[in-house]
């Protein structure tokens, strides 16, 4: 029994042995084959997964990180990267390929992955519509597709999504409205639909949502009303509906909203009062209701909202007082109340009571009473801007202790209470380290400047205080001011010298000291101010002669030393400033001599005034070389001898004051052809006829009194008659006379009607066309085109174009300073090319766009045809000379410094929002066709505008071939999309490609024709290879010292959120630089990004 037994085990053993060497050999013939077991039979897994994940990333045509490359048969594809399985089933329950920079679509096969849980693909660039088998997903509780490039409507067979919680559709191309039947998702906890097309309404049944925690809808089409329904979300933490269209009231319903911490209705259309309710939202942080049309009192009852920080309600039509339980907020930061029209006084505890205050701006009201000495408290206070209002009283604020304060902006208010010690408040600015701007101007503040003046931040760049009752000595020490840019001290009472070390101000561009008392010499070191644009030192008391350094001053435009006691030569240095073109104006002074030879060096002046001086001898010749002049006053003086023939080259003259010298010999004709509106030669020694044309034509416009000697000029000067050669011999019969008069009469009048006749009928066309012109813009002539820029001189040419140059100019009786494009005419048609540019351009109206004012349509002093347009100046000059400091061809002497990740993120933001406006909101569609750095002009508050001289394309306008424009040009190499050089039509993806450029310009610092760009390699791929971690290599190290700063001791939690700004701007630059059009984003998409970038930025405070 027992062998029976020991066989039966033996054979038992060899048949286990026998099997287990028959599976290992079959395991090492298909490891042989190449076949690997688990992904030939996905044990545990799914087929119908896997191919789901195939076809998925077969709709990805670009992969620029390199994710697919694990999504192959040599792993099972719950290890795909991306890719979570559920541990029992191992069937696929996740999708997270978030912030890869995929480009492509959405497979409808993602319908077949019925155990999804999640699905999150945002930021990257995923277009098409959002395929309806998404509806298929009944387990699916994550969609999460923002910052993608979706199109079309948002699937109605979501609703199917039952258990769906997070839906995140923002920052796409969505449009259409929200369909009703998504009502069904239930469970629905956020739901983000911001910066898409959606139009219609706000659905109702979105109040069913009961456990909506945020409802994030901004930057959309939505109008009508706000739902009642809404009210009943009393889960609801954030609400976002600004920037849409809506109108009436903020719903009652709102009432309900007991958890609710951010909302946000700003700029709308909203009317009526801000409802008293609010206030007990006692959770809210964050409320904006910006921008609408809300009017009546602030409710009392905000004042409970104990968790506020920000209160923005500026920009509406509130009127009466801020109620005091405001004041009470004791957490809030930013009080934004400016441009209403509410009333009343800020209390005295103010600051006390709102101690963590960063942001006060209530400027453009009608607040009264003092300024609350509880400001001294503000210790957080950065930005205290309360202008234009009705302030009164004495300053007695301590500010020692507001050491990050940057603005003080207090001017046009009626400040000051003629008190001994008013201006001791100064006393306490010394310590206000971070102080960049004071203006204190347009005030009644009396006393003396206190000599701690000098001491004051080193950071200080606007020192404004004009228009006061100031008296005293200007306070020594100023020179220490070494960033100062802008000092005006004028209209005052200021008596003494001028401080010396004022001299040594490097930076300094406007010095305004006129009106006041002061004495003394110039200072002799006045050339050391060698950045100076414009100098006012007229209506004072200064003695002695002008500083030979003054030579030193190139960069000056005016001069203004009238009304002094200033004597001896005028120093033939002066003249060597051969940047003077604005004016010069010596007059009412003591000046003895000749007028140097050297006047005429100033070949761009435009103002010249000697007048009421003691100067003798004759007008050089030369002054004919200024043939910029328009204005020549030198009334008043010794001068003698006669008006040299060489002035006639002064084609641009409008005003000339010969009057009270003592010029003799006879008028010169040649003043008659110029273009001259008034001439005074009286009391002189002028004799001999008067001339009847130009000028003299017109009794109202010459004065030629006190001239004994004259005779003829036209009957109403009832001058004497002149005595001819002719008259002399031979006299005529009367009747002979007669008759060959009234010839001549008939011979000229028949010309004339024959000339009449055919240049009416030549004219009739243009007269037609130019006359609805002329109804929709301010009449300019040439002459006053050539007057404002000085002759169209160099010195004022600002930027020359492949159809024009642009100049600076000063226009009109307020010398109103504008850009002005002379149009190069030379083709036939462009007449009527430049009208219909004209009607197109004037409706064209933005913040962010250079402002068109005017145009000329008229001819030269050559008869020939003269085309211009006048836009709205920008002083402060173009992103080119910000980004490159190239400060040699730095024309408009714009002092040029580093500029702020958060300025550069507010310049790309403001060009992005005039490309908006031109694609998508004009009447016709506008592509701008050459975006680039020297087209992005800024204004005084450093306010991006996008440069429109002409240049764009009207697209859907049928185009005729007989015309030429200066419309349509294809733009500038290295900004230019690569479609438009095999032919492709402008488009609105064509100014996006250049504003993506653009971006990686300002964020690289290097220009897309930079010489280390070759090979294939350019801008776009630069920075593409650079994302994400390599960003901090390529950004511009003029930035990165900028970030250095301000980083200082800071942690590296507010190093990573910069790191996290600057990829964020990249990978925007990146998207809409796409070599295919259709893969480059929207403009809007990219305003969204950067709004995003630009709240991380103010809300870190870099």
């Amino acid at each position: 029994m027992q062998a029976m037994n020991l066989r039966l085990l033996c054979s038992i053993q060899f048949q286990t042995i026998l099997l287990l060497l028959v599976v290992l050999l079959h395991i090492k013939t298909l490891s042989v084959s190449g076949i690997s077991i688990a992904t030939s039979t996905y044990v545990g897994g799914n087929e119908t997964d896997h191919q789901a994940l195939l076809a998925f990333k077969r709709q990805i045509t670009r992969d620029p990180e390199n994710v697919f490359s694990s999504w192959n048969d040599s792993l099972h594809f719950c290890k795909w990267e991306g890719v979570t399985c559920g541990r029992k089933h191992r069937r696929v329950i996740v999708l997270d390929l978030g912030t890869k920079g995929l480009v492509g679509s959405l497979s409808p096969y993602i319908g077949n992955l019925s155990f999804i849980r999640e699905i999150m693909l945002a930021n990257n660039t995923i277009g098409g519509k959002i395929p309806d088998e998404v509806g298929r997903l009944f387990r699916l509780q994550v969609l999460w597709l923002s910052n993608n490039s979706f199109q079309g409507e948002i699937p109605a067979n979501l609703s199917h999504c039952s258990n769906i919680k997070i839906l995140r559709v923002g920052g796409n191309n969505l449009s259409g409205s929200i369909p009703k039947e998504l009502a069904s998702l239930s469970k629905l906890e956020f739901l983000a639909l911001r910066t898409n097309n959606l139009r219609g309404g706000i659905p109702p049944f979105i109040g069913n949502f009961s456990s909506l925690q945020v409802l994030s809808a901004s930057y959309n089409v939505f109008g009508g009303h706000i739902p009642d329904a809404l009210g009943q979300l009393r889960s609801l933490n954030l609400l976002d509906l600004s920037y849409n269209k809506l109108s009436g009231l903020i719903p009652l319903s709102f009432y309900n909203l007991s958890s609710i911490t951010d909302l946000n209705l700003s700029r709308n259309n909203l009317k009526g009062k801000i409802p008293a309710f609010i206030g007990n939202l006692s959770a809210l942080q964050f409320l904006y209701v910006s921008y609408n049309a809300l009017e009546g009192h602030i409710p009392d009852t905000l004042g409970q909202l104990r968790s506020l920080n920000l209160l923005g309600l500026s920009g509406n039509k509130l009127s009466g007082l801020i109620p005091p339980s405001l004041y009470n907020l004791s957490s809030i930061t930013d009080f934004y109340l400016y441009k209403n029209k509410l009333s009343g006084s800020l209390p005295t505890n103010l600051f006390l009571t709102l101690p963590h205050l960063q942001w006060f701006l209530i400027f453009e009201n009608q607040f009264t009473g003092s300024l609350p000495i509880s400001l001294s408290n503000a210790s957080e206070l950065q930005n205290f801007i309360v202008y234009m209002n009705n302030f009164t009283g004495k300053i007695s604020v301590n500010f020692g202790g507001l050491h990050r304060l940057e603005e003080l902006l207090i001017e046009d208010n009626n400040l000051g209470s003629g008190d001994e010690d008013e201006m001791n408040f100064f006393q306490s600015l010394v310590n206000c380290s971070s102080l960049r701007k004071i203006n204190l101007s347009g005030n009644q503040l009396k006393g003396t400047l206190p000599n701690v003046l000098g001491n004051l931040s080193t950071q200080l760049t606007y020192f404004v205080i004009d228009e006061n009752l100031l008296f005293g000595e200007i306070p020594i020490g100023m020179g220490n001011l070494v960033n100062l840019t802008t000092l005006r001290m004028s209209g005052n009472k200021f008596s003494g010298t001028i401080p010396d070390d004022i001299t040594g101000l490097q930076k300094l561009q406007r010095l305004y000291l006129h009106s006041n008392r002061l004495s003394g010499r110039l200072p002799i070191t006045l050339g050391n101010l060698t950045s100076l644009n414009e100098l006012h030192l007229g209506s004072n008391k200064l003695q002695g002669t002008i500083p030979p350094s003054i030579k030193n001053c190139q960069n000056l435009l005016e001069l203004y030393l009238s009304q002094n006691n200033l004597s001896g030569i005028i120093p033939r240095q002066l003249f060597a400033i051969s940047s003077l073109t604005i004016g010069l104006d010596l007059s009412q002074n003591f000046f003895v001599g000749s007028l140097p030879f050297e006047v005429g060096n100033l070949v761009h002046l435009g103002l010249l005034d000697l007048s009421e001086n003691k100067l003798s001898g004759k007008i050089p010749s030369s002054l004919a070389s200024c043939t910029s002049l328009e204005y020549l006053y030198v009334e008043g003086n010794l001068f003698q001898g006669e008006i040299p023939k060489s002035l006639s080259s002064l084609r641009g003259i409008q005003v000339m004051d010969l009057s009270r010298n003592n010029f003799s010999s006879q008028i010169p004709n040649f003043l008659e052809k110029l273009s001259l509106k008034n001439l005074n030669l009286s009391f002189n020694d002028f004799q001999g006829e008067v001339p009847t044309k130009g000028v003299f034509a017109n009794a109202s416009t010459i004065s030629l009194i006190g001239n004994s000697r004259l005779c003829g000029g036209i009957s109403e000067l009832k001058l004497p008659r002149c005595l001819t050669k002719e008259e002399k011999k031979i006299k005529w019969p009367f009747a002979l006379k007669v008759v060959i008069s009234m010839a001549c009469v008939i011979l000229v009048i028949t010309i004339v009607s024959f000339f009449l006749f055919y240049w009416r009928k030549n004219k009739r066309n243009d007269n037609s066309s130019e006359s609805s012109l002329n109804q929709s813009f301010l009449r300019v002539s040439y002459q006053m085109l050539l007057k404002a820029t000085n002759g169209f001189s160099l010195a004022n040419l600002i930027g020359v174009g492949s159809f024009g140059s642009v100049y600076k100019g000063i226009l009109g009786e307020d010398r109103s300073i504008v850009a002005i494009k002379v149009l190069n005419i030379q083709r036939q048609g462009a007449s009527r090319s430049f009208i219909s540019e004209c009607e197109a351009l004037k409706n064209i109206r933005h913040r962010n766009l250079v402002k068109i004012i005017t145009c000329c349509s008229s001819v030269d002093f050559r008869g020939n045809d003269f085309r211009a347009l006048v836009y709205e100046f920008m002083p402060n000059g173009s992103l080119e000379n910000w980004l490159h400091m190239d400060l040699e061809t730095n024309i408009m002497q714009v002092e040029i410094r580093n500029l702020t990740i958060l300025q550069r993120t507010n310049i790309a933001i403001d060009v992005a929002c005039a490309l908006d406006y031109l694609h998508h909101h004009c009447p016709m569609p506008v592509v701008h066709c050459d975006i680039k750095p020297s087209n992005i002009l800024f204004d005084c508050d450093m306010i991006a505008h996008v440069g429109d001289f002409g240049l764009a394309k009207f697209l859907l306008r049928p185009t005729n071939s007989k015309e030429s424009s200066s419309i349509g040009i294809r733009g500038t190499i290295g900004y230019t999309p690569p479609e438009y050089g095999l032919g492709s039509e402008v488009s609105i993806k064509g100014d996006v490609y250049s504003y993506g450029i653009l971006l990686l310009e300002m964020i690289t610092g290097k220009r897309p024709i930079n010489s280390v760009f070759e090979g294939g390699l350019n801008l776009h791929n630069y920075a593409s290879m650079a994302l994400p971690d390599g960003v901090m290599e390529v950004v511009d190290p003029k930035l990165l010292n900028n970030v250095d700063e301000v980083l200082g001791n800071h942690n590296g939690s507010l190093a990573n959120k910069i790191k996290e700004c600057l990829i964020s701007m990249v990978k925007v630059g990146v998207a809409c630089s796409m070599e295919l059009p259709q893969e480059r984003w929207d403009i809007s998409k990219a305003i969204s990004e950067l709004h995003l970038v630009r709240d991380i930025i103010l809300g870190a405070r870099i």
